[in-house]
C-alpha cells in the first residue's frame, strides 16, 4: 500500500469557485485500489503555503499527485495575469525544496500540452487523459520499482458507468457550499459536436460515455445524504445530447423526487419548452448556454452546426418558462469582419431578458481545427509554441473597432457583460451583498405573474 498526496492547484474564482472534481475522481480511483490518500485543495486551503508543506511532511507521502485544470483564463484582456502556468511552476519549485517524492501532473490542462507542460513544470511523470486507471497502475509501478516513463500515455477511454466516483471531503465540499452554494458532477464524456476552437473531443473523445441515470442519481442522494449538498452543476460538455438521453436522467431524478436544484452547460439547439418545463420540475434553475458567436457567419465559421434562428428559438423558450440563461460569446472568430460584428449587436438585442458574456478573440489550442485555420491566415506558424495563449482574430476585422462597438452596445445593459473583468467585478459586488452560486442569474428579472408586463409578455 502506498501514500498519494493530491493537490488541486486551481485558485482562480471565474467566474466562480468551482470544486476539484477531477482530483476527487482521481483521489477515489487511488483509494478503492487500496492506497491512502489525501486530499489539499490551494484555493479552499487559502494558499497557504506552509499549511502544505506542514500537511505534506505529516502524511510522508510516496508520491505527490498535483491536478491541472486550466492553463489560463482564455481572455485575451488578461495578459500574463490571466496565465497560470508560472505560478504553479513557483508552487513546485517550493515543494521539491521540502519534499523528496516524486511529483505526477495530470488533468485537462496536462492534457492540452502534456510534453511542453510536464517540461516546463519540470515534474518526474505526467498522465495524459483519464487518471482512474493510469495513476493506480502508476503507483503499484513505482512500488514494484518498475522504470516508468515519463509521458503516461492514454488508456482506452473508460466506458460511463467505470467512471470513479468522486472522493468528496467534507471541510472542502464546506467551502465550496459557503463560497458558491454548489458542488460539481459529471454525468457523461465526450463531445461530437466538431466546434473548431473546442479541446473538449481532444480531452474526453469525439462520442458520449455516458453513466446510467441510477448511478448518476445514487450519486446525487448520497452527496445530499452525506455531504448537505443541495445544488449542483453537471460538469458535462454538453448537457443536452442530441439522441436526449439526458432527460432520461431528469425523470429519474423526479422519480425519485430528489429535490435538489442544478445547472448545466447546453447547447442552444432543439430545447422545447415542454423539455425545459420537465427540467425545471427536476430542480433546474439556470442554463449557461454555449451559443459562441453572433452571427450565422461567425457560427459557421466556427463550425457550429446550428443558427442563430434556433439559439433565438432555446433562448425565448427559456424567457418562458422563466428559467435564467446566459449566452457566452466570442466575438472576432473565423469570418467575423464589420458587418457580421453589427449584426451580432442586433442578434444580441434579441436575447432580451438573458444575460451574455462577450470574449474578445478565441484562444487557440492545439489539435482543434482552429490551430489549422490560424497557420493559414498567417497568425501563427506550425512551430509557434501554444503554451502561452495566442488569441484567434479573423483578418477581416480590427480588433480595437469591434471591442469599442461592443463595450458601447453593452454599456447599456445590465445583463450585457464585457469585457469579461466587468462579469467579476458585478460577482464581487453581489458577493458582498451575501450572495453566492452563479449569481448571473440574479442579473435576469422576470415579471411577477398577474402584472401588466407579464401580460404583455405573453
Amino acid at each position: 500500500m502506498s501514500r498519494v498526496f493530491f493537490i488541486s492547484s486551481n485558485t482562480t474564482t471565474d467566474p466562480y469557485p468551482v470544486y476539484p472534481l477531477g482530483m476527487a475522481v482521481v483521489a477515489g480511483a487511488v483509494k478503492t485500489a487500496g492506497h491512502q490518500v489525501r486530499q489539499f485543495d490551494t484555493l479552499a486551503q487559502g494558499e497557504s503555503m506552509p499549511l502544505l508543506l506542514q500537511q505534506i511532511r505529516d502524511f510522508a507521502p510516496d508520491l505527490l499527485a498535483i491536478s491541472l485544470r486550466n492553463i489560463d483564463n482564455v481572455d485575451s484582456f488578461s495578459g500574463d495575469d490571466g496565465w497560470y502556468l508560472q505560478k504553479i511552476r513557483d508552487f513546485i519549485v517550493a515543494i521539491r525544496k521540502e519534499v523528496s517524492a516524486p511529483i505526477v501532473v495530470g488533468g485537462p490542462a496536462l492534457t492540452i500540452l502534456p510534453e511542453e507542460i510536464a517540461d516546463y513544470l519540470a515534474v518526474d511523470y505526467a498522465v495524459i487523459g483519464e487518471g482512474e486507471r493510469s495513476l493506480p497502475q502508476l503507483v503499484a509501478d513505482l512500488a514494484a520499482g518498475k522504470e516508468v516513463p515519463r509521458l503516461i500515455q492514454r488508456n482506452h477511454p473508460l466506458p460511463g458507468d467505470e467512471f470513479s466516483s468522486p472522493l468528496f471531503e467534507q471541510n472542502l465540499v464546506n467551502f465550496y457550499l459557503q463560497q458558491s452554494g454548489m458542488v460539481n458532477l459529471q454525468t457523461k464524456r465526450g463531445c461530437p459536436h466538431r466546434c473548431s476552437y473546442c479541446s473538449y473531443p481532444h480531452l474526453e473523445g469525439y462520442n458520449f460515455r455516458f453513466r446510467s441515470p441510477q448511478l448518476v442519481v445514487d450519486e446525487l442522494e448520497k452527496m445530499q445524504r452525506e455531504h448537505g449538498v443541495e445544488r449542483v452543476f453537471f460538469t458535462d460538455s454538453v448537457f443536452n445530447d442530441p439522441q436526449k438521453r439526458y432527460l432520461v436522467l431528469v425523470e429519474e431524478m423526479l422519480r425519485r423526487n430528489l429535490k435538489m436544484q442544478w445547472s448545466a452547460f447546453f447547447r442552444p439547439q432543439g430545447l422545447s419548452r415542454q423539455e425545459l418545463a420537465l427540467m425545471k420540475r427536476a430542480g433546474l434553475y439556470a442554463l449557461e448556454l454555449g451559443t459562441d458567436a453572433g452571427s450565422d457567419q461567425t457560427l459557421a465559421g466556427l463550425d457550429k452546426r446550428l443558427t442563430f434562428a434556433e439559439i433565438i428559438e432555446v433562448n425565448q423558450a427559456c424567457l418562458d418558462q422563466q428559467l435564467p440563461a446566459a449566452h457566452f460569446v466570442m466575438f472576432g472568430g473565423p469570418d467575423e469582419d464589420d458587418a457580421s460584428v453589427a449584426e451580432g449587436m442586433k442578434n444580441m438585442a434579441q436575447l432580451g431578458q438573458s444575460v451574455v458574456f462577450a470574449f474578445s478573440g478565441i484562444r487557440i489550442h492545439p489539435d482543434a481545427p482552429l490551430h489549422q485555420r490560424a497557420i493559414a491566415d498567417g497568425l501563427v506558424t506550425s512551430e509557434s509554441s501554444l503554451l502561452k495563449p495566442i488569441y484567434y482574430f479573423s483578418p477581416l476585422l480590427d480588433r480595437k473597432k469591434m471591442e469599442k462597438t461592443i463595450e458601447d452596445e453593452f454599456a447599456k445593459h445590465r445583463n450585457r457583460i464585457f469585457p469579461p473583468s466587468k462579469g467579476m467585478e458585478r460577482m464581487a459586488v453581489m458577493k458582498g451583498f451575501g450572495f453566492c452560486g452563479l449569481m448571473w442569474d440574479r442579473l435576469v428579472r422576470f415579471p411577477q405573474p398577474g402584472t401588466v408586463e407579464e401580460s404583455r409578455q405573453r
